[in-house]
């Protein structure tokens, strides 16, 4: 609705928008695609998703997001490479720039929830000058849909997104054009120069960071599920470990695929929709999300289009390998609604291991998932990007440093706690390479990895009996239901087990390396749970 049909509690001049061309307040999607289609943003393709292209961004830009260095944060952050500072006069002056920039605009405001648990929910307002992002933040957060709780709603948080706007480095202190800066202490985000709208999801990805484990809530980049009798399981894992594959399941109903927080009350998913990578997506591997792309109210982002037919084509990488479809959760056919689980009964770490020497299954102790945890492990391959010529280990602190806002050990030690409160299972699950590296050795069959995974969250693998591994000093089991047992101890597929010995103990190399940056900080039997034995 328009502004001169609404006048909301709290308006756009708390965060100093005035003298807009016009507000369109929490219009409905259908409102947005007209809007998108008026103003040359968007096309509709054959069967309904709207189709938009990013420009130059087709992903995140991390050296462009920086955090305000003000007093309430101050001593809180974990400043460094993942959270840079920026300094507040500067962002004043910023901030006054973009103020300016958006008077006289066509204005989209969209009032939400972030986060399914009520009593932990952050009240946020998403403010653009495109309406297809208004589509994209109705589609990832939870929108506030009753007209009284509208008008009443006060947002903590406001997402100020001026795509159009160009920062000058010289003059306003930023990277490049683009800019993703926030303010916690005012609760302000504001996004320029550049229209990938995953920044707006994970600006706020990072606040929940930010704000719930001070709260005592465990904050998560992980996918939930939850089976037919109520047990929770969390999957954590990197891009190419098989987190969104292994996560659907058409048993277990579908909490959320991406971010979640983890209360005394149990898990809720912090997102009202899914964003998934679409680069040849085909009905038969990805059956749910394939459909989503053919539905009204899907945005696909950079997605060729034949501009005669409106037929898509999802194999077409000619604009980025990035390619990706919002849609609103409920558009998956097995997902709980309501956003919330129990205490998770499991929590499975994933990581697709190109070296061949980590097991495909261990049980993994409190202290073996801190350790797992805060390294993040999984390794790229040959060919994934430019200059990689043979596997490379990767470590990505919390499966998922880029939105890390608070030290990691922050993270690790309310895991950590949670799981002694309430006895989750925890589990390393390998999805790469056995009986040899990359280029040597198989990648092991997603049959067995979901036979793996299946046995451990119903309870199958605490039948069975488990051994030691030698050098990781994991507990493997010795038989899985539907898995060959020689694959299970990962020295016995090799030809060789000399050259297993020592690939295995130059991976353990790695991860004490990358561990060091957390060994002061750890107790000493989080320290010795990574080593040898």
């Amino acid at each position: 609705m328009s502004e001169s049909e609404f006048t909301p509690k709290v308006g756009l001049d708390a965060v100093g928008l005035i003298n807009a061309g016009a507000v369109v307040w929490n219009p409905t999607t259908s409102q947005l695609y007209e809007e998108a289609i008026l103003n040359d943003e968007a096309i509709v393709a054959e069967n309904g998703a709207l189709v938009c292209e990013t420009g130059k961004y087709t992903g995140r830009s991390p050296n462009d997001k920086f955090t305000v260095d003000e007093p309430s944060c101050s001593d809180k952050m974990w400043w460094g490479k993942v959270n840079k500072q920026f300094d507040e006069a500067k962002f004043d002056k910023l901030l006054g720039r973009v103020q300016a920039y958006m008077q006289g605009q066509m204005l989209y405001v969209q009032d939400c929830w972030v986060g399914a648990d009520k009593e932990h929910r952050l009240p946020i307002r998403v403010v653009t000058e495109q309406a297809w992002h208004s589509i994209f933040a109705r589609n990832m957060f939870i929108p506030v849909t009753d007209k009284t709780e509208q008008k009443n709603h006060q947002p903590k948080f406001t997402v100020i997104n001026a795509c159009g706007f160009l920062a000058s480095p010289e003059v306003d202190g930023t990277a490049s054009e683009a800019f993703i800066i926030c303010h916690y202490g005012r609760g302000i985000v504001i996004i320029g120069g550049t229209s990938y709208a995953g920044e707006i999801k994970k600006s706020m990805f990072s606040a929940m960071n930010y704000l719930l484990p001070q709260a005592g809530v465990m904050s998560m980049h992980c996918s939930a599920n939850e089976g037919p009798d109520g047990d929770v399981a969390v999957f954590f894992g990197l891009s190419g470990t098989g987190k969104t594959t292994l996560s659907a399941d058409p048993k277990r109903r579908l909490i959320g695929d991406d971010e979640h927080g983890w209360s005394s009350d149990g898990v809720f998913n912090f997102e009202g929709g899914c964003y998934a990578k679409v680069i040849r997506l085909s009905a038969e591997a990805e059956p749910e999300i394939y459909a989503t792309t053919r539905t009204f109210g899907t945005i696909l982002e950079n997605v060729v289009i034949d501009e005669d037919t409106r037929v898509i084509d999802l194999d077409d990488a000619a604009k980025t390998e990035n390619t990706r479809a919002s849609y609103p959760i409920s558009q998956i056919p097995n997902a709980k609604l309501e956003g919330t689980g129990g205490h998770p009964k499991n929590i499975v770490m994933l990581t697709c291991d190109a070296f061949g020497v980590l097991p495909p299954v261990s049980k993994l102790t409190p202290e073996q998932a801190s350790y797992h945890f805060l390294s993040g492990y999984t390794a790229k391959v040959a060919g994934t990007e430019r200059g990689i010529t043979e596997p490379q280990a990767t470590f990505s602190t919390c499966f998922g440093a880029p939105f890390m806002a608070l030290p990691p050990t922050v993270y690790s030690n309310l895991l950590a706690k949670k799981m002694r409160e309430h006895g989750a299972n925890c589990w390393l699950v390998n999805t790469g390479w056995s009986g040899g590296g990359h280029g040597v050795g198989e990648r092991i069959k997603i049959k067995y990895s979901r036979a793996m995974v299946n046995a451990a969250i119903e309870g199958e693998l605490d039948k069975v009996a488990y051994e030691k591994d030698p050098i990781f000093g994991l507990d493997i089991p010795k038989e899985c239901p539907g898995v060959p047992a020689e694959i299970l101890s990962p020295r016995n597929t090799w030809g060789d087990g000399k050259a297993y010995d020592a690939k295995a103990r130059e991976l353990v190399g790695l991860f004490e390396e990358n561990f060091k940056q957390f060994e002061s900080d750890v107790p000493d039997s989080v320290k010795a749970a990574g080593l040898s034995v």
